[in-house]
Parts: C-alpha cells; structure tokens; sequence
C-alpha cells in the first residue's frame, strides 16, 4: 500500500504471571525504530502509563494528546510525530488477558478520527466519551451533539450485535448516519469495534477512514464455523483489492493451525510482523500480494468464548 496508514503503531500489552505489573508483549511499528527501540521490554505498574491506567481503571482509554498527558513516552511519540492513542482491554471470566494500544496521527500529514462512545448511566443512547479528530473540526462538531440508540449507526450496530461493524463505504444508504460531513472532509469508510469494560459497562471504538490514510491496509472480520471446524470471512476491505470477499468467498481458515486459532486459544491478540514468511497461509498470501508486511489479531468474546478475529493488515 503506498498511503501511509492512519494507524502507525499496534501493541499489545499483557498482565505478568506474578500480577505485578503489564508487560509489553509484541509491537508492529512500521519505520518508527526510535519509538520501538524506546518501547521493547517495558512494563508498567497498575495505573502507571497508558496500559496500566486501563488496566485499573477496567475501561477503554482514548488519549487525544500523548505529549500534554500522562503517557510516559511521549518524547519519543514527539519525535515520531505521533498525535494520539486508544487503548483496549480484554477479558476473560472478569479477568484481564490483555491491553491493544493502536497509535495515530500525526494530523499534518494524516486524516482519519477516533471515537470512544458509551452508555451513561440512566441513558438509552451512546454517546462520545473523547475522541481525536485531527483537522476535520466540521465533523468534530457534528459527532460530539450525535447519539446512538442500540442498532442505529455504526456505534449502536457494534453496540447492539457485539460485534464489529465494517463498513467498506460510507454512502448515503442510511448506515453511516453523518455521512455528509464524512463525506466533506473525505471520510470513506469506517469500523466500529466493541469494547469490554471489567463492569460490563459498553463501549464501542468507532475509526473512521479518509482516502488520504486508510485507517489499515486491509481490515478483516472472521467467525468460526464450527460446521467446518475454521474461520470464514464476513466482511472486511482491502485498499488494494476490491474484490477481496469474492477472493476469499470458499476460503475456511482452520482453528488449529495458524494465528487465528491460536489467538482465540491463548485468548490474546497476537502480531506476525513478516507475512512473507509465512507461505503456506493462503491469507498471508493475499496480503503480501496486495504489499502488505504484518497483521494483527484480535480475538473476540461475544460472551460464549472467543471465537471471531478482527485482523487488521498493515
């Protein structure tokens, strides 16, 4: 992909065997050396850094400013150019398996929005905890007097399903409510992802695309058929493919063999850093046809287990 994606760093953080502290597990940082060379090997105490405050505070964190904050890194983020940063928890029977931090910006050269919504106490409708908007203060301003109701919009459909909803296109069919403002600043597509809190409270991240920086290289949404024992693809685009459900149509990704399966068992989100290497899977395979280099993946729990993967290619 020759755009520069939106999302310029993916870690992920996990709890260590002695519950002292959350460790740095695996990173995707593209060219940022500087930042990785800062990040490999560091771990925080509860409520220290980024992913110790959501691991205390059992809730997904949106940070608009890492330089004007609490972020311990944010002289590197600085030199990197980096503008923000969400991070989401996973649980596992009310226990914390791990902590995805996606990095984004900077808004000089990049255009894209993150939105954290939730469900307020007494309320019926999500609304928008925080969220980074770069330059498109137009459709700021619209987000933050926008609601959702369980269903409506990207938000309330993750909201409503407990599960991610990818939209590929951001047309006027009624399924991206503010698709006029989306449409003015350059927005194109979007993907709504539920998040967990430790108090079961919802949450929903919700990223929206612009064709100057797609949020990803390739998003992909799959759930396990246990019909057939594998994964099967449900919706998901590609920047470089425009065909990619119809590529992918008779393709069943087998749960014990490969990083699907294997994020879903360990209950954590795992990186391949170099698809190259991996020549067997008929996935990799696509992507590095498509000049992608890594994925990462996110297994999901709808409440019956984990068995779905957000895959996100960079």
């Amino acid at each position: 992909m020759d755009r520069e994606p939106f999302i310029r760093a993916t870690e992920i953080w996990v709890p260590a065997a002695d519950g002292r502290s959350i460790d740095l597990q695996s990173g995707v940082y593209g060219q940022m050396d500087y930042f990785a060379a800062v990040s490999r090997g560091m771990r925080f105490e509860l409520g220290e850094g980024l992913p110790g405050k959501v691991w205390e505070q059992g809730r997904p964190i949106i940070l608009r400013d890492l330089c004007n904050s609490y972020f311990v890194r944010k002289e590197a983020a600085m030199t990197e150019g980096l503008s923000c940063a969400v991070a989401m928890p996973s649980y596992d029977a009310g226990r914390l398996r791990s902590v995805t931090v996606l990095f984004c910006g900077d808004d000089r050269f990049r255009l894209g929005a993150l939105e954290l919504w939730t469900l307020r106490s007494g309320e019926d409708e999500l609304s928008l905890v925080d969220g980074y908007f770069g330059h498109a203060h137009e459709f700021e301003s619209e987000t933050r007097d926008t609601r959702f109701a369980s269903g409506e919009g990207v938000p309330g459909r993750a909201w409503r399903t407990g599960r991610p909803d990818v939209l590929a296109s951001l047309g006027s069919d009624g399924r991206f409510l503010r698709h006029e403002a989306a449409d003015q600043v350059g927005f194109d597509r979007a993907v709504g992802v539920p998040c967990p809190s430790r108090k079961g409270v919802p949450f929903v991240l919700t990223l929206v695309s612009s064709c100057v920086s797609p949020v990803a290289g390739r998003i992909e949404y799959w759930v396990l058929d246990e019909g057939v024992g594998g994964f099967r693809l449900v919706s998901g685009y590609c920047e470089a493919c425009e065909d990619l459900l119809t590529s992918h149509a008779d393709t069943v990704i087998a749960f014990d063999v490969g990083l699907f399966g294997r994020a879903c068992r360990k209950r954590i989100p795992l990186i391949d850093e170099d698809l190259a290497t991996d020549t067997e899977s008929r996935v990799a395979r696509s992507a590095v046809a498509a000049g992608l280099k890594s994925m990462v993946v996110q297994p999901l729990n709808a409440g019956d287990g984990f068995d779905a993967v957000l895959v996100w290619y960079f």
